[in-house]
């Protein structure tokens, strides 16, 4: 059955909030955590308790607020600290990973098109430990990113009406940033209302029923005639009318938290091997982890997760040159921002593959006993494949192919 909410569910942090002041601290922090989340993160999963307390402990952290700008006391923190916070929380748990993953890439939105008001008021919020969720895609129309939902002109400001599915984070969030189109002398276009989750006329329903990724805290955004205020509203649609590193950067933490699994997946199938495995018979050997063949296989696991760690890192470099280019205003942005999204797309197959792969193989390597329900191992997986079909990683192969041999530049949108 599925449960409604009304209203944002932390409300508070519980807690004095922690202001992160650099990119090197910022990454301690998260170091700090992973171990507490990942101690709980199996029962989490196998009860679907969503991570009410984890989140609390995300935002008293201050790791919510380090990419408000400096200039409104934030760490201004680069794409490549983001990725490795991500991929950090990555291998303790998917799910609890995901839920900053759109948090961190609608307040790019908000620092590429959001005025004044709006970033003082949204960034100071955060800054006190507020979560934003997405409230992004739809399912009436022909793809997942035709939008029935409509943002209109209405008493001072505007109105939006419709209902968005899959929000990552919303049952637990204090603001929604909900994609809608709006009029302009063009026609309809991309725009972001910045959406108080307690507001008059939002709803969450609470009806996420995925086999993986139990605990993302995602549920269906019901908006009915709720008031948006002039100064909440942006032109996404401008972003991309230009070079920009905005699908670039969202793309790179879903790359980073596929990296992270990957690797949090090959220590748990490790650590099961080292203290519960048995060799087997024409092995030889006294203990599993003797056995020559397995050995070899994590030999090759862990040269798989090596290289999309790698390429991730890379990635990273490539995003954080491309937003050197572009705040410096010296030319080669087309060709900075295209080899970023390139480098991005490159290191999210590789995250991906490694992830599902590596995921899978925890049962070959570990044996039979890892197969018991009770041990609940099989969540690696189920949180991976669910994760890594997000976005389709053929097309991430096709806009690479293109660029390799016809040297196309990839499309500007928020996927690549």
């Amino acid at each position: 059955m599925s449960e409604t909410v009304t209203g944002p569910t932390p409300g508070t942090t519980g807690g004095e909030v922690r202001i992160i002041a650099s990119d090197a601290e910022a990454v301690e922090a998260a170091r700090a955590l992973v171990p507490r989340f990942a101690e709980g993160a199996s029962g989490r999963d196998r009860d679907r308790c969503l991570p009410r307390e984890q989140v609390r402990e995300l935002a008293r952290s201050g790791l919510l607020g380090i990419t408000v700008p400096r200039a409104l006391c934030g760490a201004g923190a680069d794409a490549g600290t983001v990725a490795e916070i991500l991929r950090l929380l990555g291998t303790a748990d998917l799910s609890l990973a995901q839920i900053p993953q759109p948090h961190f890439a609608f307040l790019n939105a908000l620092r590429l098109r959001g005025g004044g008001t709006a970033r003082a008021r949204v960034f100071g919020d955060v800054l006190s430990g507020s979560l934003v969720s997405n409230a992004q895609a739809e399912r009436s129309g022909r793809t997942a990113h035709t939008h029935a939902t409509r943002l209109e002109r209405g008493g001072d400001g505007w109105r939006v009406n419709g209902s968005k599915y899959y929000a990552t984070g919303s049952l637990l969030a204090d603001w929604i940033a909900v994609v809608a189109p709006a009029a302009t002398p063009d026609g309809p276009r991309p725009h972001i209302a910045f959406v108080p989750a307690d507001a008059p006329g939002v709803r969450v329903e609470d009806d996420w029923a995925g086999m993986g990724q139990r605990t993302t805290a995602s549920g269906t955004v019901h908006l009915a005639d709720v008031a948006v205020p002039d100064d909440l509203v942006l032109p996404q649609y401008l972003t991309f009318e230009g070079p920009t590193t905005y699908g670039a950067f969202a793309q790179l933490l879903h790359a980073a938290i596929d990296v992270g699994a990957a690797r949090g997946a090959l220590a748990e199938a490790a650590a099961f091997v080292r203290s519960k495995s048995r060799p087997w018979f024409e092995s030889g050997v006294d203990t599993a982890p003797e056995d020559p063949l397995l050995v070899h296989r994590f030999g090759e696991l862990e040269i798989q997760v090596r290289a999309a760690e790698a390429l991730l890192a890379s990635a990273a470099d490539r995003v954080d040159a491309a937003d050197a280019v572009l705040a410096g205003g010296a030319p080669g942005a087309e060709d900075a921002t295209a080899e970023a999204s390139v480098a991005v797309a490159a290191a999210k197959v590789a995250g991906g593959r490694a992830a599902v792969e590596v995921s899978s193989a925890l049962f070959e390597v570990a044996g039979t006993r890892a197969a018991a329900d009770s041990e609940n191992l099989h969540r690696h997986w189920r949180d991976a494949r669910t994760h890594t079909v997000h976005d389709p990683v053929r097309w991430k192969v096709q806009h690479v192919g293109e660029y390799s041999l016809n040297r196309r530049r990839p499309p500007r949108h928020g996927q690549i």
